[in-house]
């Protein structure tokens, strides 16, 4: 009878250890997942501004100026394949109205100028190198017109929805929707030369504007100041808070009832909400170059400079979105490619060999078999260690069977359930004695955590202090930087 008892125990704990673990909080949509493991990415600012040695275009450049004198998208996105980058979006249209591709609805357009003799539709030639070299490809279509009379009028509307549905119909599947958040001030506006400033809220018709990505482009994450797949960072120089939540309780805005993300004079963008009521991920937006188009006189960012960026953007749960200027030519100078080139040689060698691989992995507690600590270095990403689920504290400890020196540490939670661990810290053996080397806070879809210098031990320890239901891990990693 004992024996019976002891046994129907046992069988209980299993089904109870096997039970679905339930998600916590906001969670990631199936597109939020794909742009997560995009990562690095790129924006492409290329229009009649670059000619005029301009950051913005006031609207009124004659066509005739894009005149690019050895245009080449193959060599651009080579450049950015080198440099690591996933995706590239191509800025379709910028403030100054001039649009990239033949559209029906304006006449400022490439068809106006003597790029390809006037038959020519750049978004399609930069799509088509993207894919080519395994490339996502997204669009930036700027809803602030300097150029068009209509802007400022309801008739606008209307002109611009028909310029993202060109733009979703005729360039394949999209990775992002992305809108900048100026909108409105002074502009061409079709001879006008005048200030017209609108309600950046009501003007768009957002919630409309957005159905209609929604509806053709259901993959494309939204990227906008009161968009809602992701977020902006807050500023534009590439790196996200320290501690960073994926989840997102937008900022009211001011004289409307409706919550506006993203506003840059939001202390939390950089941060996120814990417990936000969105998953809205940050972006970390950051021309290679001082601005966004090209200027003769600056220089690319140093490959050093773009790691510590990579660590902390991507390596902090966010997204690295490289700004990229293609000069007068056509193409990116030989000074950025050279960056990029470095900088993904970098980022590849460094994460080349996860030097935890074929470590043992002792768990202080483990759900059940399905669950099990091994996984943390599978190198799959869908598989996870997880707790029982009244277990919100666990020790995870990692021999590496021979000493190994390391300066980054990599961890990985299983977003798909949420983001969940909110404490944690980091020790190393050191002299037969447990040595801390961080103390962390969020973790998220990864946290790379570059050490102070380089240690060396044969075993590591990860206490995870907090969080508020059980706990999930999907890979742990032990890198060494390489120049």
């Amino acid at each position: 009878m004992k024996k019976l008892i002891v046994l129907c125990l046992l069988l209980a704990n299993f089904t109870y250890a096997q039970q679905p673990i339930k998600p916590y909080g906001a969670i990631p949509s199936k597109r939020q997942l794909a742009w997560h493991d995009t990562e690095v990415y790129g924006l492409i600012h290329f229009t009649p501004t670059t000619f005029e040695n301009k950051e913005w275009g006031f609207g009124d450049a004659d066509p005739k100026t894009f005149n690019p004198s050895n245009f080449s998208a193959e060599q651009i996105i080579k450049a950015a394949k080198a440099g690591g980058l996933k995706g590239i979006i191509l800025v379709a249209k910028h403030h100054d109205g001039f649009a990239l591709w033949p559209t029906k609805t304006t006449s400022y357009n490439i068809s106006a100028s003597p790029f390809r003799g006037g038959k020519g539709d750049m978004v399609k030639e930069i799509e088509q190198a993207a894919r080519k070299n395994g490339l996502k490809f997204g669009v930036y279509c700027s809803p602030w017109d300097r150029n068009n009379p209509k802007y400022g009028t309801s008739e606008y509307l209307a002109i611009y929805q028909a310029q993202l549905k060109e733009l979703y119909s005729n360039y394949g599947q999209l990775f992002m929707s992305w809108h900048d958040g100026a909108n409105g001030g002074d502009g061409y506006y079709g001879g006008a030369r005048e200030k017209r400033s609108i309600d950046n809220i009501t003007y768009y018709d957002w919630n409309n504007t957005w159905a209609i990505t929604r509806k053709m482009q259901p993959m494309a994450s939204i990227f906008s100041d009161i968009g809602w797949d992701v977020r902006w960072v807050g500023n534009e120089n590439g790196y996200a808070n320290e501690t960073s939540w994926a989840t997102f309780t937008p900022m009211p805005s001011v004289g409307h009832n409706v919550a506006v993300p993203g506003q840059a004079d939001w202390p939390l963008n950089p941060k996120g909400t814990r417990d936000g009521k969105f998953w809205m991920p940050a972006e970390c937006d950051v021309p290679l170059r001082q601005g966004w188009f090209y200027h003769a006189q600056e220089k690319p960012k140093t490959p050093a400079t773009l790691f510590e960026l990579y660590l902390k953007s991507v390596g902090r749960g966010a997204g690295l979105d490289l700004g990229l200027a293609p000069d007068t030519r056509g193409q990116l100078h030989e000074d950025d490619v050279a960056a990029l080139q470095t900088f993904g040689n970098m980022v590849k060698h460094t994460f080349a060999t996860n030097l935890a691989k074929g470590a043992q992995i002792k768990a202080s507690n483990t759900r059940g078999k399905n669950y099990g600590a091994t996984t943390l270095l599978d190198g799959n990403k869908q598989t996870y260690w997880a707790t029982a689920d009244n277990v919100h504290q666990a020790t995870l400890e990692i021999n590496l069977n021979t000493p190994k020196t390391f300066d980054i540490i990599s961890l990985q939670e299983y977003i798909p359930l949420g983001q969940r661990i909110e404490g944690y810290t980091i020790e190393i053996m050191e002299n037969n004695t447990w040595k801390k080397v961080y103390d962390g806070t969020s973790i998220g879809a990864k946290r790379l955590i570059k050490l102070d210098h380089p240690v060396t031990t044969k075993t590591v320890r990860l206490n995870i202090s907090k969080s508020p239901v059980c706990i999930t891990l999907c890979e742990f990693g032990l890198y060494q930087f390489k120049a």
